[in-house]
């Protein structure tokens, strides 16, 4: 799978000498014309892919289809092939390590249009979660706002507006 960017947060000034915590995920890119499905957070005020991480084990499409299904309820995943992968360091919240790697795996796919239930965890519901299917221009328009003007902003937000640029890219 073609390697697209590896960012540094820009609190992760050096990896020597700290302990890391790898991370696997998972990416959906779905689109339908030019509208694609995205996660909005209300939290963070920002849009993003569906996805997350795998479970120990887990096969990087299992993973993938369970995340998209869990978080937006899409059904009939067909057609997955490969988009890129994005590797990410930033900081992590708990004592045991000081740094996370995430490599998150990124999958284009077609799903039927109409979605079923989503199962979002808890976390996820109170974060004001929510599937949408959006123009992927005014996705990106948003997320630019965010990072210029929120303090709410989460620290994927970067990285989901990188990925949102390439796909518009892509898409013409």
């Amino acid at each position: 799978m073609q390697h697209l960017k590896t960012h540094y947060h820009p609190e992760i000034k050096t990896l020597e000498n700290k302990s890391i915590v790898r991370r696997l995920a998972t990416r959906s890119i779905t689109i339908q014309g030019h509208n694609i499905l995205l996660m909005y957070t209300e939290r963070y005020e920002d849009y993003s892919l569906p996805g997350g991480g795998l479970d120990l084990g887990e096969d990087k499409f299992e993973g993938m289809m369970r995340e998209l299904n869990e978080e937006t309820g899409a059904v009939s995943i067909r057609n997955i092939k490969p988009f890129g992968i994005y590797e990410e360091y930033r900081p992590w919240y708990k004592p045991d390590y000081d740094v996370q790697h995430m490599i998150s795996y990124c999958y284009t796919c077609d799903i039927d249009k109409e979605l079923g239930n989503s199962k979002l965890e808890h976390y996820e519901i109170n974060n004001g979660m929510k599937a949408v299917w959006i123009n992927i221009h005014e996705a990106i328009k948003h997320n630019t706002t965010t990072m210029a003007t929120s303090d709410k902003k989460g620290m994927s937000i970067e990285r989901e507006t990188f990925l949102l640029k390439l796909i518009a890219e892509r898409i013409g």
